[in-house]
């Protein structure tokens, strides 16, 4: 009875190795390589469960991810021939799952190590062509950018696309001299910025300025000739009444004509006006008997 089922035992444990031998999973964002006997079977396996020929067989994982590629800073040599520390890293992803594990026995490690001198001497061929001044207060995505073709051109050779470089930290020379002469030119730089952006705005402000004096000036203008063209109906209606008022009593209309004449002729009370006595202007001052 007792062997009886450790046979039954060893039988299920034997089914559930070889189960486990012969299936893998592959999750999202990963792809699988089968090696049969150590050599190349299958590749760029999608993620799934999937299935291999029990000890014949084996899978190896890899993920397809972007990945941060970390490198000692490197120093180099501008155009001016002054000494420059640049701290980087790169950002990339294995795309040719296949070349990759020929190129590298599926080793990450291997991967970095040979591609740091394609990306240190390509951002030295960069910096060499550039001024001190360009590299440290530049573009630095120019810097990288265009070298970046050439990194992925011998980064292909494994599997690998290079999707992004990125400078960290440029370290300037110990020379106190050649530190000032660039901050003074980066300062001279920003200045000449301030000053367009000055003057640009002054512009503006004139052109403003200059379109709201003209806009004053129309309403000023329409208003005159507004008020000018009231004031004459304004005279013209009160012509119009004078003139019918006179036109109904004369008499009347000459009585209110001179009383307004000795209103205005008397008004600051201390004018003096000789006439004779006969004068017409003194008709209405006289008493009638």
């Amino acid at each position: 009875m007792n062997s009886v089922l450790s046979t039954r035992i060893a039988a299920v444990a034997a089914f559930l190795l070889l189960l486990f031998s012969s299936v893998y999973v592959v999750n999202e964002g990963q792809t699988a390589i089968v090696l049969n006997l150590g050599r190349l079977a299958r590749t760029d396996i999608g993620p799934g469960l999937h299935f291999k020929v029990p000890f014949v067989e084996s899978a190896r994982v890899f993920d397809r991810r972007l990945h941060v590629l970390d490198a000692e800073p490197e120093r180099y040599l501008t155009s001016e021939r002054k000494d420059v520390s640049v701290d980087f890293f790169a950002v990339g992803m294995i795309e040719d799952v296949r070349a990759f594990y020929r190129a590298t026995g599926g080793q990450e490690s291997v991967a970095v190590e040979r591609l740091a001198p394609i990306i240190k001497d390509a951002l030295r061929n960069e910096i060499n062509s550039r001024t001190l001044q360009e590299v440290v207060s530049g573009d630095r995505t120019q810097v990288t950018g265009e070298q970046l073709k050439n990194i992925n051109a011998g980064s292909r050779t494994m599997g690998v696309r290079i999707v992004d470089i990125r400078i960290k930290q440029i370290e300037l020379p110990t020379d106190s001299k050649v530190i000032q002469d660039v901050y003074s030119r980066m300062r001279a730089q920003r200045q000449q910025v301030a000053s367009a952006l000055r003057a640009e705005g002054e512009e503006q402000a004139q052109t403003i300025r200059a379109g709201a004096d003209r806009d004053r000036a129309v309403i000023l203008a329409e208003a005159e000739r507004d008020a000018q063209k009231m004031r004459g109906e304004g005279d013209a209606e009160a012509a119009r009444l004078y003139g019918s008022a006179a036109s109904k009593d004369n008499s009347f209309f000459a009585f209110d004509r001179s009383l307004s004449a000795y209103k205005a002729s008397f008004a600051d009370g201390t004018a003096l006006i000789v006439l004779d006595k006969d004068d017409p202007f003194l008709k209405y001052m006289k008493s009638e008997k």
